[in-house]
């Protein structure tokens, strides 16, 4: 079967094709400026880059142009889109409805359009993706796999937030948890890297890139991970401030007049490793102003790595154990010196690494960088939520 992927940003849509027969990628790319312009790059194994400036003034017109090239006779793969046994979508939030991944139809649709409200950023675009792919392909099933879902078996204690519990029971305010799809997958890479079965490990994965979140997955099921009711808690991020007291919000409302608005732009846009940095919410250039010495930087990356730390010693101790630590997305997969910031002062708990390994792990590729004897393995995967989403979507129209 070959399986497209969508991934519906508000201006872009990213794409592979899988044939599923060797879970080979047959092409992949992104159309950008949707709404504002229009560009696509596509990518085929072992050929140049095609490149197009092109207006796209919706995502129907970037998946039309999307299935036009992947059938094109200089720069396709495919002959005709009648080959594309199904379409998966990667959708962040599906709310305590969606607790597995699903066939989408128009109740699918009108259920996700219900969880906007709570998902403001993803939910609309992602909506929009979705119906693009029904206009130009009615018959193709569409699958859609949810971020959240990896977290629908977290215990209720976990989840429910100590407030009036009307809260949850009226409004549904509750910690859903992100990245899901990305934890679940090296989790299981993990646990073959090492050669035993997931259902019998105790694992944290840490997923840090522009976003972060740090998930304990004890026994194959995930128990604990720090994005919340939204991906603004938990750990520092790019641009976000990951946790922080609640009470700072009212208090610059109040001094300085801002509405919520206002202050959903400081704590979503202009904080974490930019906002205390003052440079840039790239850990690479906040890791070259540290190393030539620039202050702000250097306490930057030392408050992410120390956000991290206490996410996987609060984990630690609600598994009672640890048996493998993760790295993985852009930080996680090709910053030592965050990796290394981490882990520093953690062999209390089983955790030390190897500094050379860690330093010249190769990017891209797997491996391990636990100091010789650490009782805790420590691990680089890199992420393929793309694939997870060809194989759940393969699975379940099959």
């Amino acid at each position: 079967m070959i399986v497209l992927v969508i991934n519906s940003g508000s201006s872009s849509l990213k794409y592979q094709l899988f044939n599923m027969q060797d879970r080979s990628v047959m092409a992949k790319g992104i159309c950008e400026c949707i709404g504002t312009g229009g560009r696509m790059t596509h990518k085929r194994p072992g050929m140049e880059n095609y490149t197009v400036e092109v207006p796209l003034p919706t995502h129907d017109d970037a998946i039309e142009l999307l299935l036009k090239v992947l059938t094109d006779r200089e720069y396709g793969v495919i002959k005709d889109i009648s080959e594309i046994g199904a379409v998966g979508h990667r959708i962040a939030h599906g709310g305590e409805k969606y607790k597995k991944s699903a066939i989408i139809d128009s109740r699918a649709i009108k259920e996700l359009e219900e969880l906007n409200p709570i998902n403001p950023l993803h939910g609309p675009p992602i909506i929009k993706g979705i119906k693009a792919c029904l206009n130009r392909m009615p018959d193709t099933p569409q699958v859609g796999v949810f971020d959240t879902s990896y977290y629908s078996d977290l215990p209720d204690y976990r989840y429910i937030y100590p407030l009036p519990y009307e809260l949850y029971t009226e409004k549904k305010i509750r910690r859903y948890g992100f990245h899901g799809t990305s934890h679940r997958y090296v989790a299981a890479q993990a646990a073959r890297y090492m050669g035993r079965e997931l259902s019998e490990l105790k694992i944290i994965t840490c997923h840090l890139g522009n976003g972060s979140s740090v998930t304990a997955t004890a026994y194959g099921k995930a128990v604990d991970t720090s994005m919340g009711f939204t991906p603004q808690e938990g750990a520092v991020m790019g641009t976000r401030s990951g946790s922080i007291d609640p009470s700072i919000i009212p208090f610059l409302m109040k001094t300085d007049n801002l509405t919520p608005e206002q202050v959903e732009e400081i704590i979503n846009k202009k904080s974490g490793l930019l906002g205390i940095s003052g440079i840039s919410n790239d850990a690479r250039e906040v890791n070259n102003a540290a190393d030539n010495g620039n202050y702000r930087a250097q306490l930057a990356l030392k408050i992410l790595g120390n956000s991290v730390k206490k996410l996987i010693g609060a984990y630690v101790a609600e598994m009672n154990g640890l048996d493998a630590l993760v790295f993985t997305a852009g930080i996680g997969e090709n910053d030592f010196v965050v990796r290394r910031l981490v882990c520093e002062e953690m062999d209390y708990l089983g955790i030390a690494i190897d500094e050379e390994k860690n330093r010249f792990t190769i990017k891209g590729k797997e491996g391990e960088i636990s100091a010789p004897g650490a009782r805790v393995r420590t691990f680089v995967i890199p992420t393929n939520e793309e694939l997870m989403i060809a194989l759940d979507t393969c699975a379940l129209v099959r």
